[in-house]
């Protein structure tokens, strides 16, 4: 496919949300490839998918990461609303999981251990006393296959890795597919699945730090957040308790500034600052893909919303960036980026009443859908 331009990205949602023009003229296939680098002897490969309306997303082989999104603001200037790295060395150095595919588990495991069949597993202790994001190298930090495909919906970009019986002291050989789609309905559309040849536990995770800006300047205390949850499970790691959101700051059903409750909201644990680092529980049911949340930055007038198909998400405000990364023209200062990541219930697998969520049997498929949807706000 050759010279594509970019008419209006036309309307995606009626009413107050529409998009409008983004003046550039796009002349690029919908998918390009380029050489990044080479982790443990394999090659790795930097991904360029661009839809019809001249959206742009960067994805690249390694940890599945997505290393750049560029949307439109208001007046169809697009911008990198995701922080990242320059190179890849800058993410094999050190870095807080941008953009990352985080498994075999997401997010922490009290005590580093869980009984499964009635065997114990310990697993590495990298935040201390628990276990983060698949251990000391999940699956961000591996080199995964990729397959680019056109598809009706938009350029898409297929990544696999087997992650072997024992890795990580996760049992079973786990089979795991990551497809990113970026949309010509102007979505980046996550879907994950997974089969295992042994009962093991499966929660996979995608770590994007979004800021709507869509610059190098400003935090994400200003964007607005509406979230779909009347309830949340305290705690880093939860154990067990369900609060209701009504009279506490993390009550987000309505429209509110990420910022104004934030110091209210106190520190999740583990030595963390004031603000959000929870899992809220998505209403609806469990399975099914239904609204999360909805993002607005004023000042750009970007939209974000989140789909999923996961019982929980996990809100993080940045809390732990500290300035000593630096990227994309940008210093990873505290509050600079935020993640939202549809999930299983953190440490389920220790908690008698979500245990099941997070168990995977041969013969069965894992399956976390993600959709993270941009649209525009017109000024009022």
């Amino acid at each position: 496919m050759g010279r594509r331009l970019c008419p209006g990205l036309g309307p995606f949602i009626a009413g107050a949300l529409s998009f409008v023009a983004v003046e550039a003229v796009v002349d690029a296939k919908p998918i390009q490839k380029a050489t990044w680098g080479e982790v443990d002897g394999k090659l790795v490969d930097l991904y360029t998918l661009t839809n019809n309306n001249g959206l742009i997303a960067k994805v690249t082989n390694y940890g599945a990461l997505v290393v750049e999104l560029q949307v439109p603001d208001r007046d169809g200037r697009l911008g990198d609303v995701v922080l990242g790295y320059d190179k890849l060395a800058d993410y094999l150095e050190k870095t807080p999981y941008f953009g990352a595919t985080v498994g075999r588990v997401g997010n922490r495991i009290a005590n580093a251990q869980f009984e499964l069949a009635g065997k114990t597993y310990k697993l590495a202790a990298n935040n201390a006393p628990h276990s983060l994001h698949g251990g000391a190298r999940g699956w961000d930090k591996v080199v995964w296959d990729a397959q680019a495909i056109e598809t009706p919906r938009g350029p898409a970009l297929k990544l696999t890795y087997v992650s072997k019986d024992g890795e990580e002291g996760y049992p079973g050989t786990v089979t795991a597919v990551t497809t990113y789609t970026l949309t010509d309905k102007n979505e980046l559309a996550i879907e994950e699945a997974a089969t295992t040849d042994k009962t093991t536990i499966v929660n996979i995770v995608h770590h994007s730090y979004f800021n709507l800006h869509g610059g190098t300047e400003g935090d994400v205390l200003d964007h607005v957040l509406t979230m779909f949850a009347d309830r949340y499970t305290p705690g880093m790691p939860p154990d067990g308790k369900v609060v209701a959101v009504a009279g506490t700051p993390f009550d987000f059903r309505k429209p509110k500034p990420i910022g104004k409750d934030l110091t209210a909201a106190g520190s999740p644990g583990m030595g963390a600052p004031a603000g959000y680092d929870n899992n809220w529980v998505v209403n609806g049911s469990p399975d099914k893909l239904r609204p999360v949340a909805r993002f607005e930055e004023p000042k750009s007038g970007r939209v974000m919303t989140v789909t999923s198909n996961q019982p929980g998400v996990q809100f993080y405000a940045g809390l732990f960036l500290d300035g000593s990364t630096k990227g994309k023209g940008r210093v990873h200062n505290q509050y600079t980026g935020l993640c939202f990541e549809p999930q299983k219930f953190p440490n389920a697998i220790n908690v008698p009443a979500w245990k099941k969520q997070m168990i995977l049997k041969p013969g069965q498929t894992y399956r976390n859908t993600m959709i993270y949807g941009f649209t525009i706000q017109k000024k009022s």
